[in-house]
């Protein structure tokens, strides 16, 4: 009896029941949402853009990861379960030049509030730049106009014993076409495993569960509102003893096998367009990196068939200078030039008891 109660005190020191009913009531919705979908507008997605890398470390292990704890607070945009001790007064800035004045980037902020309760606030956002007014035919008629796509996150995750932690993210999604708009209120919820000396970690994650609110426009009997871009998240990552290297695997879209895609594609290429692996060298100092990632569905979709190209491939570095972290990654996100994106990472908490 002694043994059972003592038991029972230990589950509830570790496990809030509050945390519990939100990722519960979460992931009813994330299997609601789907089904939803079959009944309003084509069933397709909006706001794509939240499928974009949020930080020049997530271009650099190949568009995302949900399972890199490390205290770079740009991972918690993938799988706010990442969120922890090392995250507190993070300020974290990364900026992207696409192509054409089309440009794209994140500013996060963590605070912890309390022991093993964790906080975070971002803003993702995609610029198209000025575009110019033209008729059906395509002849200039004067002046131009803006478009962009802003996500706000707003993160918390709790510490649940030395190994787990949980994490849920509410996030309204915003668009601005010229005199058109669109609004949208989605939400990711997400877990984290790690071994007591962090050699291996496991994450899942459910990103963009939610619809649009309002819509560009209406259509005949409905207001054709789509889903945002649905994403389950598996990752593991293992980092050896003796060595500084880490090694990553991520498989994403898994709610969606079949993932339609613009081009043919057999059935190898069908299994690994779900995965991303990578690879890090990171000394035990941490005081800088150097990864390297493959996507296979980027490869695919980005392939020239008429000349090489390394679409699908990712390259980044990092380096700590003092309480300041700058990161730098390349990747192909169009078939037409590479992506550069840098990152800056200051750590405020440190700086101030400096």
């Amino acid at each position: 009896m002694h043994i059972s109660k003592s038991f029972c005190t230990f589950v509830r020191k570790i496990v809030d029941k509050r945390i519990i009913k939100i990722v519960l009531l979460l992931s009813c919705v994330g299997f609601i949402v789907p089904a939803r979908a079959q009944y309003v507008g084509s069933g397709s997605s909006a706001f794509n853009f939240l499928s974009l890398p949020v930080s020049a470390r997530m271009t650099a292990l190949g568009g995302t990861n949900v399972s890199m704890r490390d205290g770079d607070i740009s991972m918690a945009m993938a799988n706010p379960a990442l969120l922890g001790q090392r995250t507190h007064m993070v300020l974290n800035l990364n900026f992207a030049y696409l192509m054409q004045g089309t440009m794209f980037g994140s500013a996060i902020y963590g605070h912890n509030f309390k022991e093993n309760n964790y906080f975070m606030v971002g803003v993702h956002y995609l610029d198209y730049g000025k575009m110019k007014y033209a008729d059906e035919n395509g002849n200039l008629t004067g002046g131009s106009f803006g478009a962009r796509d802003i996500a706000i996150h707003a993160t918390y995750a709790r510490q649940l014993g030395p190994h787990f932690t949980v994490g849920v993210t509410l996030k309204p999604v915003l668009s601005f076409y010229e005199s058109y708009n669109s609004f949208a209120l989605g939400a990711d919820i997400g877990g984290h495993f790690q071994m007591a000396d962090s050699t291996l970690q496991v994450g899942l994650s459910l990103n963009n569960i939610g619809w649009q609110l309002k819509n560009f426009y209406s259509l005949e009997g409905g207001r054709g509102n789509e889903i945002l871009p649905l994403n389950l998240q598996l990752g593991i990552n293992y980092k050896f003893k003796h060595a500084p290297i880490r090694l990553g695997l991520t498989l994403h879209d898994l709610q969606w096998w079949s993932m339609q895609q613009p081009i043919a594609m057999g059935v190898g290429d069908l299994i690994f367009s779900h995965t991303i692996f990578s690879l890090e060298v990171v000394p035990r100092s941490e005081r800088f990196y150097i990864a390297l990632s493959y996507n296979h569905r980027r490869r695919v979709e980005m392939n020239l068939a008429d000349q090489r190209s390394l679409a699908g491939f990712s390259l980044g570095a990092g380096v700590r200078i003092s309480k300041l972290h700058v990161d730098f990654a390349v990747t192909q996100l169009t078939k037409s030039n590479f992506t550069f994106q840098v990152g800056l990472s200051l750590d405020i908490a440190s700086l101030m008891n400096k």
